[in-house]
């Protein structure tokens, strides 16, 4: 049990009121509770430093996945020695689902966060070159371009807060129509780079999605490294044979079998790196931890292992 905890709320997820009862009930008598709120100019790496500054035992943060990861950016680039907790309040919850972190019900979230060990987790950081310049920021989810980013970045806002991940789906077409199969240059670990082709490159440092969907089903957050998966069906044979290889092969079969090791295909790639080094010759919509950072047409991942301790 903690006696100092911080407390970092996304006020447009959810306010004060709706997280303290739970939390007073969670904690010992006499434990400290202090509060921060993120701002629209800050999303969360500032208050994140002023949060560390009243030296938690405990930093909970409350709101969405990007908030969650705006904290743990900071959290991994000072090397922090705090107990993180998550309170998923968003609408994919990617990382908190991949810990088995409780979903739509915050009292019990509330409890592992205060009862719960903590597990070192990897980061990832990635450097990217969008139009509008040069950005770095961290990740512990997945980052890429194609299918999935552009489905992130059709998907409408209002539909999204009234039916959460399932907006996803709607978007779904147009990303498929926008997602055409296009050549870039990659490089693994420092080797030399091969050309290859494909419309979706996704680097995950875990795999699982919403409704229990696994892309990556050998990704591990404390592995030390990063799995990577290249898509390039264009035809929709090729689109069956890859969904063969993704539920079938890596999903019961891979599991019925107790296989370490993903399979790859014609139209399916896996892989696994500390490093990755991509090169598009086109700008192609990008996104990190569930959300679309823009068009981009270059950038390195490296992998932060025990980046941070989540409960």
């Amino acid at each position: 049990m903690s006696a100092r905890v911080a407390v970092i709320l996304n006020p447009t997820k959810t306010d004060r009121d709706a997280i303290e009862t739970h939390l007073v009930e969670a904690l010992d008598a006499g434990a400290s509770v202090s509060w921060f709120e993120t701002s629209e100019d800050d999303a969360g790496q500032g208050v994140a430093a002023e949060a560390l500054r009243s030296e938690p035992e405990l930093l909970l943060v409350a709101g969405g996945d990007g908030t969650v990861r705006a904290v743990i950016e900071h959290l991994a680039d000072v090397q922090a020695e705090v107990d993180l907790g998550i309170l998923p309040l968003g609408t994919g919850n990617l990382l908190a689902r991949n810990l088995d972190v409780p979903v739509d019900d915050l009292p019990a979230a509330i409890r592992r966060a205060a009862d719960g060990n903590a597990r070192a987790v990897d980061v990832g950081w990635v450097d990217v070159d969008l139009a509008s310049g040069h950005e770095r920021h961290a990740f512990v989810v997945m980052v890429g371009f194609g299918i999935d980013a552009h489905m992130i970045d059709e998907t409408d806002d209002d539909l999204k807060s009234k039916a959460g991940w399932l907006a996803y789906v709607e978007s779904l077409g147009r990303a498929f129509a926008a997602s055409d199969v296009v050549p870039f240059h990659l490089s693994v670990d420092g080797q030399p780079g091969k050309d290859e082709e494909g419309h979706t490159l996704l680097i995950a440092n875990c795999g699982t999605l919403p409704a229990g969907l696994t892309l990556l089903p050998d990704a591990d957050v404390a592995d030390g490294e990063l799995d990577y998966l290249l898509l390039s069906a264009a035809s929709l044979p090729q689109w069956v044979g890859s969904l063969k290889t993704m539920v079938w092969d890596n999903g019961i079969a891979k599991m019925a079998a107790r296989s370490d090791e993903s399979v790859s295909s014609d139209t399916v790639t896996y892989g696994r790196a500390r490093a990755l080094h991509v090169d598009l010759p086109q700008p192609h919509a990008f996104e990190i931890d569930g959300e679309f950072l823009g068009d981009a047409h270059r950038f390195d991942v490296t992998i932060q292992p025990s980046g941070i301790r989540v409960r």
